[in-house]
């Protein structure tokens, strides 16, 4: 690794990792607040768990059937300009979620219905966010940089819980009954704000490609160009797929469904554990501390995770060990009473949990590029998001029916050992991430 490389490598991760780790942040807060809502949103709107987990899920229906579209324009229209357009959506239907009642009342569809259709409105706003982000940090980061960038960017998951727990819990309980709004109506106003202020930073700040970036030496812009196309021509050498192919391949599809199973144990979890351990007794701002414990852990985990996976150059055992953990953690929480030591379990899964994920991505970026990169990423990623709507409904299904969590969270923990098995049946081409020869000038 030579000065130049060092340097350049520098300038890009301090440029934009910081800010995508922001807008990320908001992203999955607007996304997932939904569950601390609900610990006074579900009273006040008369949804039951079933309810409530179908439409905390219905969410990713729609992000799954625009994903792939979602990400093929960003493709086409470069992130600055699309990732805008889709923060500013995303902002103003979240901000929505607050007037459900009123919504309701307008239309004569009910609560429960009102609900449904917010969320699935939400999903087909924030539909290429997430793997769009993916894509656009391959055109920016060589192959052997990804899984501690990608790290950095996805601690924004559970980081947007440790610090937004807190915060959700002070607005449902100091917020509540101000110009006669529920504390969780205020939550969601405010929490969106920062998308719709973010859309307009987004669509001045960010750079397309490379050799787009006058922040970078002439020299740095060369050196970055010259070794992502190198790469690419790698990768291509091996087998160089079209959209349509990479939409339809077995590896394409098999870590689609690794990735189902991971993202099954994260939302399935994530959803429901305020309303677990609302259940020790704690009252609504305890809750939201002690939920975002694993998170905690997860935030660290990834990070450094990632980083060793870059620095062992080995992707299958550090994408397969996390599954198990995560998968043993959620298990043992279901034989666990005391709460401590229940709590400790989550804190197991949440280790396996966020420590995966970085890793993973590395395994779909090795092998696809341009398009099909966009494309490939897109169905990994809206399969994978699937589970968002079936863990939840899967586990408020089970709760309302056996009144335990018990049968949801050992689904859960099954869905990530199936995943494990399958990264470990995959395998992966260590060669396509080496570092490429220059050319010779």
């Amino acid at each position: 690794m030579n000065a130049l490389e060092i340097g350049t490598i520098g300038k890009v991760t301090k440029r934009l990792v910081p800010f995508l780790i922001v807008c990320y942040f908001v992203a999955y807060l607007d996304r997932v607040n939904v569950g601390f809502a609900a610990l006074t949103m579900n009273k006040d709107l008369g949804l039951s768990q079933t309810a409530f987990g179908f439409g905390a899920g219905i969410f990713f229906i729609a992000y799954f059937i625009f994903e792939v579209p979602s990400n093929l324009l960003l493709e086409r229209f470069g992130a600055r300009k699309w990732i805008a357009r889709i923060m500013i959506s995303w902002g103003i239907l979240s901000a929505l979620m607050a007037f459900i009642p009123n919504i309701a009342s307008a239309t004569g569809m009910g609560n429960e219905y009102a609900f449904y259709l917010i969320r699935v409105l939400l999903g087909a706003a924030e539909a290429g966010f997430f793997p769009g982000i993916i894509f656009y940090l391959t055109l920016w980061f060589p192959a052997e940089y990804r899984a501690r960038i990608v790290g950095y960017f996805m601690a924004a998951i559970p980081a947007s819980t440790v610090i937004g727990a807190p915060i959700s819990g002070l607005l449902l309980d100091r917020s509540h009954g101000i110009l006669g709004l529920a504390g969780w109506q205020w939550l969601f106003i405010i929490e969106a704000v920062p998308a719709v202020i973010l859309s307009g930073f987004v669509f001045f700040y960010l750079t397309d490609r490379p050799t787009d970036a006058v922040w970078l030496h002439q020299d740095e812009r060369d050196w970055l160009a010259e070794r992502l196309t190198l790469e690419r021509r790698q990768r291509e050498a091996v087998r160089e797929f079209t959209v349509g192919q990479a939409l339809v391949n077995p590896r394409v599809i098999g870590l689609s469904l690794v990735y189902f199973g991971a993202v099954a144990t994260n939302y399935g979890l994530g959803f429901f554990l305020p309303q677990i351990v609302k259940a020790f007794g704690l009252d609504t701002f305890m809750t939201t501390v002690v939920s975002a414990t694993p998170y905690a852990v997860g935030l660290v985990a990834m990070v450094w995770w990632g980083r060793r996976s870059d620095q062992k150059a080995e992707r299958r055992y550090h994408t397969a060990i996390p599954l198990f953990i995560a998968a043993a953690g959620i298990a043992a929480s279901t034989v666990l009473d005391d709460p401590t030591l229940k709590m400790i379990s989550f804190c197991v899964a949440g280790f396996g949990i966020f420590s995966c994920l970085p890793v993973f991505w590395t395994l779909p970026t090795a092998f696809l590029s341009g398009a099909a990169a966009a494309a490939g990423i897109a169905v990994i990623n809206s399969i994978g998001n699937l589970a968002g709507f079936a863990g939840p409904f899967a586990m408020g299904w089970i709760k309302d029916h056996t009144g335990s969590y018990t049968g949801g969270l050992l689904l859960l923990a099954g869905l990530g050992i199936i995943a494990m098995g399958i990264v470990l049946t995959l395998g992966h081409d260590h060669e396509l991430e080496r570092v490429p020869a220059p050319v010779s000038k």
